[in-house]
């Protein structure tokens, strides 16, 4: 009987693994290059991926044809979500930013919290009871661990949730909202902070620590994520050229190419959403082209994120 118990409990990971394609299979596919370092990938319902050039304050949206246009100026955009109703979230430099369907900003989704200035927000995850989470890494590092994870609530008010933490970076909610996992930069590794109620956060725990550059490598950062509808983790891992996978109980189960070296976010896509698209740059954030690249996942099915998710 203990035998068929230790069985039992090992099937659900291995179907988790089996349903990967290996790494040696998996070709990042250009779809398109813009000026800078670009983040904060999301889709649309007519399949179109907006993506914020951050260093040239310009955010892109790209056809499914792989056409780019400007879509909207800000100061410096990065982590993107859009909203039930069509309106779209922006992390930015001191807000994050509501804009309309066309681009045009409206008032802040939130810009101070007790009173404090935000200093830059990086990423966010909507929670569908209403309100998101987001985090705020600004002027954070291992020696200065000021980074801090807030929660908007329904009637807008931002509460703090989560703070002494060493950049924090991607964040992703999973779809039972009992577990918000937030990308840790500087110390490498992706964190699960239990959810009690809706922006009240309970225990912490090391979720992953991901593997240390090596090569050509220039950094070992995780930074955007998303999750695939076996629970697994998907992690733009900056300066590693790789997009690393996470299974729910925090093993590495695949480290595919990314196409960008400073890899930044991720998010599922296509019709079967099966398509991985990445952004980033291609070499340094600094002076390189921007890209969104496309990974081609068969047999994996990302999380549906309906808009408002």
């Amino acid at each position: 009987m203990r035998h068929l118990v230790l069985a039992l409990a090992i099937v659900p990971l291995l179907l988790q693994h089996s349903a990967l394609p290996p790494a040696a299979s998996v070709k990042p596919v250009k779809v398109v290059e813009v000026p800078g370092y670009c983040e904060g990938v999301v889709f649309d319902p007519a399949g179109q991926a907006y993506i914020s050039d951050t260093n040239h304050g310009t955010i892109y949206r790209v056809s499914p044809a792989g056409e780019a246009t400007e879509w909207a100026k800000t100061p410096a955009p990065n982590g993107h979500r859009i909203l039930a109703d069509g309106t779209h979230l922006v992390c930015d430099k001191g807000a994050v930013l509501h804009l309309d369907a066309q681009g045009k900003r409206l008032a802040d989704a939130s810009n101070e919290c007790a009173g404090k200035p935000l200093r830059n927000p990086n990423d966010l995850a909507i929670d569908p009871k209403g309100g998101f989470y987001f985090t705020d890494p600004g002027g954070s590092s291992l020696k200065n661990p000021i980074g801090t994870v807030h929660y908007v609530d329904p009637r807008g008010q931002t509460h703090l949730v989560a703070e002494g933490l060493a950049f924090p970076n991607g964040i992703v909610l999973r779809p039972d909202g009992k577990t918000l996992l937030v990308g840790e930069s500087q110390q490498n590794r992706i964190l699960a902070y239990g959810i009690t109620a809706p922006g009240k956060l309970g225990t912490r725990r090391v979720l992953a620590t991901l593997p240390s550059k090596k090569g050509d490598q220039i950094a070992n950062e995780p930074d955007g994520m998303a999750l695939d509808e076996a629970g697994n983790l998907y992690v733009a891992h900056y300066g590693m050229h790789t997009v690393q996978v996470v299974s729910p109980d925090g093993t590495l189960l695949r480290s595919y190419p990314a196409g960008n070296l400073t890899t930044s976010n991720v998010a599922f896509a296509g019709p079967e959403m099966d398509q991985l698209y990445i952004t980033g740059a291609l070499t340094d954030e600094q002076t390189s082209k921007g890209a969104l690249w496309r990974l081609d996942l068969k047999g994996v099915h990302g999380l549906r994120l309906l808009p408002g998710k």
